[in-house]
């Protein structure tokens, strides 16, 4: 058993191709494999030790497995908040959230206030059609009451074969008794980016995080939106509320957009590839387009390096609340079995040389609003903008204001 032990160790220790993923800023990294050294490390053999004596004399009879991911999770939770271990199932989350597919029901779900809550129902999709709404709270999945500190446990139950019937119940402002939706899951493809054109030469986008695909995404959103203004545009709000993050170099690209020239981020760490400076490049369709950005607690990460990047290139003005402050770059590095690492490899600076963490990005005007109804892209009329008090004064710095315009005859 003690040998068996020491071969899990030592494979353990190795790491291998980094993939990009989302949730938080990630850099894509290769890792030479390493070799084990002849004579192991003492604090090598001291573990072993300890896994052989759980394993043969705890009064519990354990499994070699769960032993083994329990002292890695043990590791990982002595490092930082945003270093864990990923199980298989935990890494599929991660593909999907770089630009794949799944089967579900469509909603983009956030923890408000304890409560697992409707951001945004994807159009077409499911619970989009069965008339699920932003704003709406999810209770409960299949008659089972949802963990309401636990946003990741209920997607995982919304999840399941496409062609597979489920039932949520969700509670809607001012009502007093749950809505029972029977929905059949089925084939969600992950979309970042959603555009209006709202009229008078003016734009919103919003991106849910940063993909694979988001620039490519943005870019064509962005010729639909000139296309529909018939000239130029006058100004575009960019909304990354409650925006986690995702791919770095797709958080720099979409920075990149709008920028001309300039630092965008800088990063440090132990290895070579943990230490990078971007800079935005000349020649991009929304360098000159009057920019607002809409912000709060849930920005983070990626959209903190779009958000800053903007504001310290006094390129546009940062409407809302507070964001979250995360300055550090997460790794995934695969391991055996299908599972990975979610390993921090870098922190990076804002382009001022500001460090974020812990205190976030301030906003130019500051408009708290954190459970007012949000704006939906396809949404009718003004007053569906009005509604969303940080939107309008968005759009009140760039210039528009949807509720004069609604009094024009």
């Amino acid at each position: 058993m003690f040998s068996k032990l020491r071969v899990i160790v030592v494979l353990g220790v190795g790491t291998a191709l980094g993939l990009a993923i989302a949730l938080a800023a990630v850099v894509v990294m290769r890792h030479e494999e390493r070799r084990a050294e002849p004579a192991l490390d003492e604090n090598l053999v001291l573990l072993a030790g300890v896994l052989d004596r759980v394993q043969t004399e705890y009064v519990d009879a354990l499994d070699e497995r769960q032993l083994v991911e329990g002292a890695i999770r043990g590791i990982m939770a002595e490092l930082d908040e945003h270093s864990r271990f990923l199980d298989a199932a935990e890494y599929e989350d991660i593909r999907i959230a770089t630009g794949g597919s799944y089967t579900g029901v469509g909603l983009d779900l956030r923890l408000r206030d304890g409560l697992i809550t409707v951001v945004e129902p994807l159009a077409g999709a499911p619970a989009y059609e069965a008339g699920i709404l932003p704003g709406d709270v999810v209770v409960s999945i299949d008659a089972v009451p949802v963990d309401g500190q636990d946003v990741a446990a209920t997607i995982n139950r919304m999840r399941g074969a496409a062609g597979t019937p489920i039932t949520l119940d969700v509670m809607r402002a001012g009502e007093l008794a749950p809505r029972r939706f029977a929905l059949v899951r089925a084939e969600i493809e992950v979309e970042t980016v959603r555009s209006a054109y709202l009229g008078d030469g003016y734009a919103y986008v919003r991106l849910s995080g940063f993909a694979d695909d988001t620039r490519d995404d943005l870019e064509r959103a962005t010729t639909e939106l000139r296309a529909a203004a018939g000239e130029d545009l006058r100004g575009v709000v960019l909304d990354l509320r409650d925006n986690p993050g995702g791919v770095l170099d797709s958080a720099v690209e979409v920075a990149d957009l709008f920028l001309e020239a300039g630092l965008i981020v800088r990063g440090d760490g132990r290895i070579r590839q943990a230490r990078f400076a971007q800079y935005a490049h000349a020649g991009d369709a929304l360098e000159r387009v009057p920019v607002a950005v809409l912000v709060n607690g849930g920005s983070a990460s990626g959209a903190e390096i779009v958000a800053g990047a903007i504001q310290d290139h006094a390129r546009g003005r940062i409407v809302g609340e507070r964001t979250y402050g995360k300055s550090s770059v997460q790794s995934v590095l695969p391991l055996a079995g299908g599972n990975a690492l979610k390993l921090t490899t870098s922190r990076y600076l804002m382009a001022s040389g500001e460090s974020i963490s812990g205190h976030g990005i301030e906003p130019d005007v500051l408009v708290v609003d954190a459970d007012g109804p949000r704006y939906v892209p396809g949404s009718e009329g003004p007053e569906a903008i009005a509604a969303d008090v940080q939107l309008e004064q968005a759009l009140h710095t760039i210039g528009y204001d949807p509720i004069e315009l609604s009094r024009v005859p």
